[in-house]
């Protein structure tokens, strides 16, 4: 129980660094959050100009995620590591401090969507169902330019595919954090369903002024 507890707080700590929000701020000298869509991830940070930072974003996001495969191989039991990766998504989403309200208070900033750090936990948990989800997260995408739509589609393809090849013990409790983690992913896109459906989502590539 007390291995729960420390990987846990340490995953919710690692996973509430808004890496999209400190890079653009350092790089850009901007609020990341009040350009494009206002979301701190790595499709806002491209959208928003900065291509090479997206990058950067997605892979330290990434990394949160891959974390837990480090604190499994440091002797945590297995269920304990896969507490943090369940840990990592949820924490990334609700990102906990807002740098510029520190000296005077703690606030909640608008995390990403948690594709970034979920695909790390994904690639941790069960790294060819990952590879799958990926696969169909860049077809889609190809197909339809829509970041939002692909990252649904990869959210559901993984769980299916780590049931049927299962590389864990499928315990209630890895079955629960399989099924649970895409969930989440896809409940932060609720926005961009309902842009979806109204045919109002922003097409990855369209010009700023058209996405305006």
């Amino acid at each position: 129980m007390l291995l729960y507890w420390i990987v846990g707080v340490i995953a919710y700590l690692l996973g509430s660094i808004p890496f999209g929000l400190i890079l653009v701020r350092i790089f850009r000298k901007q609020d990341i959050r009040t350009q494009g869509s206002g979301n701190i991830g790595a499709t806002n940070v491209i959208r928003s100009g900065g291509k090479g930072l997206g990058a950067v974003t997605f892979f330290l996001d990434a990394a949160k995620g891959l974390v837990r495969r480090v604190a499994r191989v440091a002797s945590c039991t297995a269920h304990a590591s896969v507490a943090a990766a369940g840990a990592k998504p949820r924490c990334h989403c609700s990102a906990l401090r807002d740098s510029r309200a520190h000296l005077h208070r703690l606030a909640t900033i608008q995390g990403g969507k948690g594709v970034a750090t979920g695909f790390g936990v994904f690639l941790g948990i069960a790294p060819l169902s990952a590879l799958v989800a990926l696969i169909a997260f860049i077809v889609v995408f190809a197909l339809s330019r829509y970041v939002s739509l692909a990252s649904i589609l990869a959210a559901v393809v993984f769980p299916l595919a780590a049931l049927l090849r299962p590389h864990e013990p499928l315990t209630p409790f890895m079955i629960a954090v399989v099924i649970l983690l895409p969930l989440i992913v896809i409940a932060k896109h609720h926005a961009n369903i309902r842009r979806l459906l109204t045919g109002t989502e922003y097409r990855f590539g369209k010009s700023k002024a058209a996405a305006a």
